[in-house]
């Protein structure tokens, strides 16, 4: 037994799936999701400040990144809506309006680039105020 065994059992690659589960990681421009966050008004670009470098625009700002994206190959974005504190109500009824920001920007991008990925975020959070009652208002001893 001094030489190599003639035959390497390699059981990783006996099939496509199993091959692609372990082998190394590519990545490139088809794996990139663009963050946006988008805000009412018009010409609205506004930092957020606990994301630097990050910033919150309007829908007409909005189809411009999406324009620029689309040239570079990004094949989606990704919206964060930004909603006015008069918009939130304790059962989120905003996030159910036909004509509401999200909706209004998921139209305006298909317009604009049809062939670009649109993911919207299901969380209520950003519709949402939080309703204090006694029960979270109450301190435990």
């Amino acid at each position: 037994m001094g030489f190599y065994p003639l035959s390497r059992m390699r059981r990783l690659r006996r099939d496509a799936f199993s091959r692609a589960l372990v082998r190394e990681s590519n990545l490139s421009v088809d794996d990139l999701i663009q963050p946006v966050f988008v805000c009412e008004g018009s010409s609205i670009r506004e930092p957020v400040p606990s994301m630097p470098g990050v910033e919150r625009v309007s829908l007409d700002l909005l189809l411009d990144r999406a324009k620029a994206l689309d040239a570079l190959g990004i094949p989606a974005l990704a919206l964060f809506p930004v909603v006015d504190a008069s918009g939130k109500t304790p059962d989120a009824k905003e996030a159910f309006n036909p004509d509401g920001l999200v909706p209004r920007a998921v139209s305006a991008l298909r317009e604009t680039v049809p062939d670009m990925g649109v993911i919207t975020d299901v969380a209520l959070d950003p519709y949402t105020v939080m309703v204090r009652t006694a029960c979270s208002t109450r301190q435990d001893t």
